[in-house]
């Protein structure tokens, strides 16, 4: 039902039809924006990046090919513009941060406590703010499976990494998540 939905919309964008191409938008405007505000931290340049999504999207609309679902292919899309932003913009700093060959021993999240960060004590906000200081590969493979739902084949399609590398950063960003919940867990006793 969803894929003959797609190929209809696609059909109309493909046919010149404004209004399908805002349809388009509208129906996936919260996903590119959710993939990219994980990435970039800049409010401006994540609003600067989805709508160069969506002229990608426009422009590459005729060489989508439904091998995937409609939404993954524009999560890829997004995915990469926020990839090749921070790579344009990133300092030196940051890179060596983001790095994929990032050692677990040599990661620290900041040294605030969630009483500084929440207000009423929000263990969900806090959760959110860990996963926001994840090394970014770590980010991303723990925001598309647990938060956007994507499966492993999706998240492989969308990044490029291997399965292999995926189930990896998901198990180090959960080991990472759990002992940093552990330690405010045993203050809040």
């Amino acid at each position: 039902m969803v894929m003959l939905q797609e190929k209809e919309l696609v059909a109309k964008i493909l046919q010149g039809d404004p209004k399908a191409f805002e349809a388009l938008v509208m129906r996936y405007e919260k996903l590119v924006l959710y993939v990219t505000s994980k990435l970039i931290r800049s409010e401006d340049d994540v609003m600067d990046v989805c709508q160069e999504v969506f002229i990608k999207v426009h422009r590459g609309i005729h060489k989508f090919s439904f091998n995937a679902k409609l939404s993954t292919w524009i999560a890829r899309i997004a995915y990469l513009t926020a990839i090749n932003h921070l790579r344009k913009y990133q300092t030196e700093n940051q890179r060596r941060i983001n790095d994929d060959e990032l050692l677990l021993e040599q990661y620290h999240f900041s040294e605030e406590t969630p009483e500084h960060i929440l207000i009423q004590k929000d263990v969900a906000a806090y959760v959110h703010h860990l996963i926001d200081q994840l090394p970014l590969p770590y980010r991303t493979a723990l925001t598309l499976y647990h938060l956007q739902e994507f499966s492993y084949a999706e998240i492989q399609e969308i990044t490029g990494m291997p399965e292999g590398t995926i189930k990896n950063y998901l198990f180090r960003a959960r080991k990472l998540l759990k002992e940093k919940l552990e330690v405010y867990l045993q203050d809040e006793k």
